[in-house]
């Protein structure tokens, strides 16, 4: 029992088992452990919309889209990190796993640095590119500075939680966040509750409780010292690994950084309609959430046993994992896909008492419901090619789907809706531009990935008869 107890804390060998075992055992936890992390943002915005108000809610909203552009290098690292460690670890090569690690935490600094520099000077004028409204103007700025100059914690739990999950282990990073989770709430209601520190003090809880699962998950996988080695030798940058890693993680980052520069185009369209409207959409975006958590979860739960099989030459492994790992996503999003048709209102009501915003908010969920099925779908045919390390794939669907369709079927939508009512469009129009983009990206994932070329991109080149590419 104790050693079966032990093993949670340890790497999982994907390559043995079956592959229903192996995804249930490393996602379950992981699950948990993204709904902590999703937790953050929504007890500071429950905190923050129930203790100061609508105006609040809205600030913190309008920060959000800006963080999430500065951040695509972290996207970029992680991505690429999470790829390498897993053929590296499938293939038990611990040299190259280490030199993997180490570049990987070296350039996290490097990009944690040029962000802070970046962000904090100019905090005030990314949001005016934005059209935040006014009323929120000034929250919004004190919001995103203080995170910003924090930014190191979240980047360092992004990349050494990821390099855990690399190596099987989600349980670790389950604990650290489910703690951190639970110190961010306290000091939430601690800050912003008792001290009336306001969205200031959001911010500065949610910045320590992230330092806190950071510096946890950072010396786990240094104690890790039978599978991975942290030292001064593996920290120093190596061209070689830093080509790997960034040739991995482009991809992702430039799909991070459409991604998150079509929702700063998107914000910019949702604050001209008002700040109640920020309001609702902050809301409805908290409860999406968790809504996407399963798919963007089994994800990486494919992502990594791919990695894995692919690096110990396993490739009849592979198909069986897809059809288990499609079946566990499709379920799990009916399911949660249903509960929010049922009980979309009551779930907005925990962020705002204003009748108007949680009608509009029920209203928004109903139209992203069914995107919910397709995101799932997208996810895992998606998810199947970068761990197998064709990233580029993903990279120019999701640039597709963004650029040709999310944002202008937003603004075009918008402006067919325009009314006395709405003079900058229906709020409606936000959402099914979403909708519309999810859909298109299932079916471009599930095309690509029937063509087969991601067979051929791993890192560990092996001989492979003809059969096992017939999964």
């Amino acid at each position: 029992m104790l050693k079966k107890f032990s093993s949670l804390f340890g790497a999982q060998d994907m390559t043995q088992g079956r592959p229903l075992s192996n995804l249930l055992r490393f996602s379950l936890p992981l699950i948990i452990g993204n709904f902590a992390q999703q937790m953050y943002a929504t007890i500071d915005s429950i905190v923050v919309g129930r203790y100061i108000g609508d105006r609040a809610l809205s600030a913190v909203g309008a920060s959000m889209p800006v963080i999430n552009l500065l951040l695509v290098l972290f996207m970029a690292i992680a991505t690429g990190a999470g790829i390498m460690v897993a053929q590296y670890y499938g293939a038990k090569d611990r040299e190259s796993l280490s030199k993997s690690v180490g570049n990987a935490i070296t350039l996290l600094i490097m990009a944690s640095l040029v962000i802070t520099a970046i962000g904090v000077p100019y905090a005030g004028s990314l949001l005016r590119l934005t059209n935040t409204p006014v009323e929120t103007y000034d929250m919004a700025k004190s919001y995103l500075t203080i995170i910003f100059w924090g930014i190191l914690g979240p980047g360092i739990y992004n990349i050494s939680s990821g390099v855990l999950r690399g190596l099987g282990n989600s349980t670790f990073p389950l604990l650290t966040l489910l703690l951190a989770s639970v110190l961010n709430t306290l000091l939430d209601i601690w800050m912003v509750g008792s001290l009336g520190m306001g969205v200031a003090g959001a911010a500065v809880a949610t910045i320590i409780s992230q330092a806190v699962s950071a510096a946890l998950c950072l010396w786990k996988l240094n104690s890790m010292k039978d599978v991975v080695e942290i030292s001064r030798d593996t920290l120093k940058p190596d061209l070689k690994f830093a080509r790997q890693l960034f040739r991995l993680g482009i991809p992702a980052g430039v799909t991070q950084a459409v991604f998150s520069m079509s929702m700063v185009l998107v914000q910019s369209l949702t604050n001209s309609m008002g700040y109640r409207v920020v309001t609702c959409n902050t809301a409805v975006m908290r409860i999406d959430g968790f809504a996407v958590m399963p798919s963007f979860t089994f994800g990486m739960a494919v992502a990594t046993f791919v990695g894995q099989n692919i690096g110990a030459n396993r490739f009849d492994r592979v198909a069986e994992g897809t059809k288990d790992a499609l079946k566990l996503s499709l379920t799990t999003q009916v399911v949660l896909v249903s509960l929010i048709l049922l009980f979309g209102g009551n779930l907005i009501r925990m962020f705002t008492t204003t009748e108007e915003i949680i009608a509009l908010g029920t209203r928004q969920m109903r139209i992203l419901s069914l995107g919910y099925l397709a995101l799932a779908i997208s996810q895992v045919f998606g998810s199947i090619m970068r761990g197998a390390g064709d990233t580029m794939p993903s990279m120019w669907i999701s640039l597709i789907t963004t650029t040709c369709v999310r944002v202008p079927v937003a603004y075009g939508l918008a402006w067919l809706t325009r009314s006395p009512a709405n003079p900058n469009g229906a709020p409606e129009s936000i959402f099914f531009s979403l909708l519309f983009a999810w859909i298109t990206g299932a079916v471009a994932n599930y095309l690509w990935y029937r063509r087969g070329t991601w067979k051929t991109k791993s890192l560990i080149k092996h001989r492979q008869p003809a059969e096992a590419f017939d999964a």
